[in-house]
């Protein structure tokens, strides 16, 4: 440790020495006044926040909360007595010993204003609930704020101010950002408002599970920057702050940022209509694995399984059917579980599309209508009861299987399968439960216990039967593992 100090000391006075000789070699005096001018390479964000700052707001939102107020005690009870005797006001009827109090919650965030005539961008959880949308500028001006609308599925609210002269961020395009570019977020951490943070972009696409798709970033974000905008070096909007991952509720270097192209067609439809209307056809879907489509023949890395078709939704009307592989949405191919769902949502009601499945081996087209979202689910089906099963067969896969009477298929929804009576073996091992619906072996429809038996005689040791799998009304495929 002595070593160690000694040399870092030593390089200190080295330092130091360059320091004050080099200026006495040929600099003028005017050299130590002299600007500091910003290090090449670099960008400059000083002119950037001055540029973009005014535009920044910070928001406040107010909610009233009724609370009630009980005055039930024997303490209270005593006041009211000794008021009465001594003063004559009259005590309080048993019903009146509670009121209502009005209590109000405050909140949080930022935004940024779009347009001269006072519209406002901002995160939808920021304002939501709020009675009250109070407004302030970097001027100090403040506004009562109207919401416009807002998107609970996107996070995206328009609000707007009645306002002259006002300050506003062009929009850029967040398709063309790319990763290791600038960026500046400004807002109001923790209510410190006009705070300004930068970073670069980490990744453009980065999937969390959420209706799109959304931009990270290194920029630090806290809590009150949400709703704020994340800026490029040319001062343009291309994201609005919104979350960030944390196991603290702080920041722990990993934050994310509505993409400004989104948001832009959203805050358009709320702007327009107070609402935002998206397209759906009526399927629930899921991943194939690499394995199952390998087994199928479906094309690698491409498709989306639909697990269940709702009743007259555009789907069935168009014919598409549980355990389809669907791979296209209008010639756009399918590659991520979360593509499909925002391809159709993006899409008018009312447009005519083609969706390009996988079934029984071979492609197909089917021409749907998109329909509005309505927001209802689907009712399940109910199980099949034990007193209704009949039949039964047996394989060296370790599944037991029996057939479905003519009630049981209606009552199920299916046209033909058969039901496992009991798992063993390499069937348990597969995660085949008793009670699931069989309806289908690699290509092949199964109508009974016997032709299901048929169907696995020609799987052995090295090829794994794949079985299109009916459980609680959602159909998935199981493989099953090497028969021993």
């Amino acid at each position: 440790m002595k070593k160690m100090f000694f040399l870092v000391k030593h390089v200190s006075g080295l330092l130091f020495a360059a320091v004050c000789i080099f200026p006495l070699w040929g600099m003028s005096e005017s050299a130590f006044s002299a600007p500091v001018t910003s290090v090449a390479g670099l960008p400059d964000l000083a002119s950037l926040v001055e540029k973009t700052g005014p535009a920044v707001v910070n928001i406040r939102t107010v909610v009233k909360i009724q609370r009630r107020n009980a005055y039930s005690t024997e303490a209270e009870q005593q006041f009211q007595e000794y008021l009465f005797r001594f003063f004559g006001i009259p005590q309080r009827r048993q019903g009146e010993r509670s009121r209502e109090v009005p209590e109000i919650k405050r909140g949080m965030g930022s935004g940024f204003i779009i347009s001269s005539d006072g519209y406002i961008m901002t995160n939808t959880h920021v304002v939501e609930g709020a009675d009250e949308v109070h407004v302030r500028l970097t001027d100090n001006r403040e506004f009562l704020a109207r919401i416009i609308g807002s998107d609970k599925r996107t996070d995206v609210a328009l609000l707007r101010i009645e306002g002259e002269n006002l300050p506003y961020l062009p929009l850029g395009k967040s398709a063309a950002v790319r990763a290791g570019e600038w960026v500046v977020a400004i807002g109001s951490p923790f209510a410190l408002e006009n705070t300004v943070t930068a970073g670069i972009i980490s990744a453009k696409a980065r999937e969390t599970g959420d209706y799109l798709p959304l931009i990270q970033t290194d920029v630090a974000v806290n809590p009150g920057n949400s709703g704020g905008p994340l800026i490029n070096l040319r001062g343009e909007v291309i994201g609005i702050n919104s979350q960030i991952y944390s196991r603290s509720g702080g920041y722990m270097g990993i934050s994310f940022a509505i993409p400004i192209d989104e948001a832009v067609r959203v805050s358009e439809q709320l702007k327009s209509s107070g609402k935002v209307v998206r397209g759906q056809i009526g399927v629930q879907i899921s991943e194939i694995s690499s394995k199952v489509a390998k087994e199928l023949g479906v094309p690698e890395k491409q498709g989306v399984m639909v697990n269940k078709v709702s009743p007259g939704s555009s789907a069935e009307k168009g014919g598409v059917k549980a355990g389809d592989i669907i791979l296209a949405f209008n010639g756009q191919a399918i590659r991520k579980i979360n593509e499909l769902p925002r391809m159709v949502g993006e899409t008018t009601p009312g447009t005519r599309v083609n969706l390009t499945v996988w079934r029984n081996g071979s492609t197909r087209v089917l021409k749907l209508l998109i329909a509005a979202v309505d927001n209802e689910e689907d009712a399940g089906k109910p199980a099949v009861s034990p007193e209704e099963r009949q039949g039964a067969a047996s394989n060296n896969f370790g599944v037991t299987v029996g057939d479905l009477s003519a009630a049981q298929k209606k009552q199920l929804g299916v046209e033909g399968g058969v039901y496992v009576r009991g798992v063993s073996g390499v069937a348990a091992a597969s995660d085949l439960r008793r009670g699931d619906i069989i309806v289908r072996v690699n290509d092949t429809d199964i109508h009974n216990a016997r032709q299901f038996e048929k169907a696995l005689v020609k799987y052995g040791k090295k090829k794994s039967p794949v079985l299109l799998v009916q459980r609680e009304g959602m159909r998935f495929f199981v493989m099953l593992g090497q028969a021993q």
